[in-house]
């Protein structure tokens, strides 16, 4: 079965609000000022816009892990919304950018404002945040097998799959250290990046161990920040001032159990099965792509990344990215040339597109790829759901 968007889908604009740490700012707020920046980009105006889309929706989530609805960005910027979309089960944090590429397709809408906003943050500064557990409580679902023996967050449960994947393979901690060194240098370049002071591997390997393997720079940056990309009809972008950015394939296949532990083979993930889906609907090749911006929520989730998309052979991850010179952005495969998650906060998944269309725009500063770039490549999510948009200019 084919899913073939034919060209009609494409990324018009971009927006990202002020990003750090603490802002002290709400995160409708920072979702407003990024939808703008996004809508201005494109050239377009609030009532050229008629659809909507976010990720995760209303109430869902810890405290600072979704800073505005749908519903919500739709009132305050006034738009008559002709389609629009708030939800969680989707395929990872782009599952509604993915909705809305069908939805234009199909002629439901011709300019979607999709976006993720967090103050995360400002939450856990002033004691609001939910993601963390303070005192007795009833465990649910699969956390029933895992909370009483200290493990209840992602870092313990992806800590563990990544010392499989280690013991399987091969792997070192050394190897792993190049994702988040590569990462900080190119934060570094990264005006908005959080985190830009230089990281050694000394420091990597002297830095205090969060969950086995994963020490504290293998764990992204929680963060206050909103992104923004306007999706529109392609007969509905002409004479708009950016060139197009064509959404090729998307993938979110779910092909096993939604599951953090349980998939057949513990050395993959949901990456797996989003990044086959996506290859299915294509005839570009993982060769013909110039830039990846890899989820990374730790570490280990690029690792299953580079090894999903086929970008290496299963298995041979460390042998990739050891020295750091492939993933570099000298290299063969630049990754995260922003800084990723790692370095310039946790925008959770969406600066991933973001930077892969600033990248496709030539429009990386410091921080461009040292290649021509017109194919890339943007993931998000890990462990039991995820996503992958492929782009081309």
């Amino acid at each position: 079965m084919s899913g073939d968007l034919q060209g009609r889908a494409v990324i018009t604009g971009i927006g990202q609000s002020q990003t750090g740490r603490r802002l002290g700012r709400t995160g409708f707020d920072l979702t407003i000022e990024a939808c703008k920046k996004a809508i201005a980009d494109a050239g377009l105006s609030v009532e050229d816009i008629d659809g909507v889309a976010s990720y995760p929706g209303p109430g869902l989530g810890a405290t600072g892990m979704s800073g505005a609805s749908t519903t919500q960005l739709h009132a305050a910027l006034g738009i008559k919304a002709k389609w629009y979309l708030g939800a969680s089960e989707v395929a990872g944090q782009l599952g509604p950018l993915m909705e809305a590429c069908m939805a234009v397709s199909l002629g439901f809408a011709n300019h979607v404002v999709c976006f993720r906003s967090v103050w995360e943050s400002t939450a856990q500064g002033s004691g609001g945040f939910g993601g963390s557990f303070r005192g007795p409580y009833r465990a649910s679902g699969f956390m029933e097998w895992t909370a009483p023996y200290g493990a209840i967050s992602a870092a313990n449960w992806i800590a563990m799959l990544c010392d499989a994947y280690m013991h399987r393979n091969g792997m070192t901690r050394e190897q792993l250290a190049m994702i988040a060194l590569n990462a900080r240098r190119n934060a570094g370049l990264n005006p908005a990046g959080i985190y830009r002071d230089p990281l050694t591997l000394d420091d990597y390997m002297s830095a205090r161990i969060i969950s086995t393997p994963f020490c504290l720079y293998d764990c992204d940056i929680p963060a206050d920040g909103a992104i923004a990309i306007i999706v529109s009809r392609r007969d509905a972008s002409k004479g708009l001032p950016r060139t197009p950015i064509k959404v090729e394939a998307f993938g979110g296949g779910l092909y096993e159990r939604f599951t953090w532990d349980q998939r057949a083979d513990l050395t993959t993930m949901a990456a797996h099965d989003a990044a086959a889906s996506m290859w299915e609907n294509t005839k570009i090749k993982p060769t013909d792509v110039d830039v990846a911006e890899l989820y990374d929520g730790f570490s280990y989730l690029t690792v299953q990344w580079i090894e999903a998309l086929g970008f290496c052979p299963q298995g041979e991850v460390g042998k990739f990215i050891e020295g750091g010179q492939r993933i570099s952005l000298e290299g063969q495969l630049p990754v995260n040339t922003h800084g990723g998650q790692l370095s310039a906060g946790r925008l959770h998944g969406y600066g991933f597109i973001h930077e892969a269309c600033t990248q496709l725009w030539r429009e990386g500063g410091e921080r461009q790829a040292k290649k021509d770039v017109n194919i890339a490549v943007a993931a998000a999510g890990g462990g039991p759901i995820a996503g992958c948009v492929l782009l081309s200019i």
